[in-house]
C-alpha cells in the first residue's frame, strides 16, 4: 500500500487519538480541578478515603492513560478499515432503521459493554493473567479521576476490541458509538473520582440502586475480589460478587461518616 492510499487510514488514525485525547483529558482534568480543588471543602464530607495518592501516582496514571488511547485508536483503525472494505456494513444498516433505532442501538451497546466489561474484568483477575493484563490499573490501590484509562497493554487492547466485535454484530450509527464512548468516559472518571457523588435514600441506600456508584468501584480498588460491574450492578449481584459491606460503606460515606478502605490489592 503506498502513502496516497494509507492516507485516509493515517488521518483517521490521528483524528481518533486527538478526539479520545482530548475527551481523556477534558474529563480527567475536569473531574480533578471540580472536585479535588474547586469543591473539596463543600464535598469533603463525601471524600471516600482520608488519604489522596501521591503526585507521582497521577503522573504515571496519565502517561498510561495516553498509550492506552494510542491503543484505542489502533483498534479504531481496525474499524475503519474494516468500514471501507465493506465488512462492517452495520453503520449503514442502521442508518437505514431511523433514529428510534439510533438510540435503542445506544442503550443496547452500553448494556452490552456492561457486560462485557464484567466477564472480560472478571476474567484477567485470574492470577495467571492478573500480572499481565491487569496490574497497572491495581496500582492505583487508592484511584484518581486519572485511573480511568490506566491500563496495561492487553488490557487496553480488551477493552477497544469491544466497539468493533460489537458494530459488526449489531447495526449502529458510528455518532451512536460516539456518544457511547462519551458516556464511557463520564462514568469512568467519575467512578475513579475518590468523591461519592451519588443520591441516597433515606435509609441510606443507594436512590438508584441498579448503577454502580464512586463506592461500589472503589471497593474494587480496595479488595479486588469484588465489584466487577462498570455502569450496572446487575452482573456483581447475579453472580455473587457484590462486596458484602458495599451498601453499608455507601450509607456511611454518604452520611458524612467515611471509614479507612485500604486493603492491599492482588500482587
Amino acid at each position: 500500500m503506498d502513502f496516497q492510499a494509507a492516507k485516509p487510514f493515517l488521518l483517521n488514525w490521528l483524528t481518533a487519538t486527538q478526539v479520545d485525547v482530548v475527551r481523556y483529558v477534558l474529563f480527567s482534568v475536569g473531574v480533578w480541578l471540580v472536585l479535588w480543588v474547586l469543591l473539596a471543602g463543600p464535598l469533603a464530607s463525601r471524600k471516600i478515603r482520608d488519604q489522596r495518592p501521591p503526585a507521582r501516582q497521577l503522573l504515571i496514571e496519565f502517561a498510561c492513560s495516553i498509550r492506552s488511547i494510542m491503543i484505542f485508536s489502533t483498534v479504531g483503525l481496525l474499524s475503519f478499515g474494516l468500514f471501507q472494505a465493506g465488512w462492517m456494513p452495520g453503520p449503514t444498516l442502521a442508518r437505514d432503521l431511523g433514529p428510534v433505532w439510533f438510540w435503542i442501538s445506544l442503550i443496547l451497546m452500553i448494556i452490552g459493554h456492561d457486560a462485557w466489561f464484567y466477564w472480560t474484568h472478571q476474567l484477567i483477575h485470574d492470577r495467571r493473567l492478573f500480572r499481565t493484563f491487569h496490574r497497572r490499573h491495581h496500582r492505583s490501590n487508592n484511584p484518581s479521576p486519572f485511573t480511568a484509562y490506566s491500563f496495561d497493554l492487553g488490557e487496553a487492547a480488551i477493552n477497544a476490541l469491544f466497539v468493533p466485535l460489537w458494530m459488526m454484530i449489531v447495526p449502529t450509527q458510528w455518532p451512536a458509538a460516539g456518544l457511547f464512548m462519551l458516556h464511557q468516559i463520564v462514568r469512568n472518571t467519575l467512578g475513579h473520582s475518590g468523591y461519592e457523588l451519588f443520591p441516597a435514600r433515606k435509609d441510606g441506600r443507594p436512590l438508584l440502586s441498579w448503577l454502580t456508584t464512586v463506592t461500589h468501584h472503589d471497593l474494587h480498588h480496595a479488595q479486588a475480589g469484588y465489584n466487577y460491574g462498570l455502569y450496572f450492578t446487575w452482573w456483581d449481584r447475579l453472580m455473587g460478587t457484590e462486596h458484602p459491606d458495599y451498601l453499608a460503606r455507601f450509607a456511611a460515606v454518604t452520611a458524612g461518616k467515611r471509614q479507612a478502605t485500604s486493603s492491599p490489592s492482588p500482587a
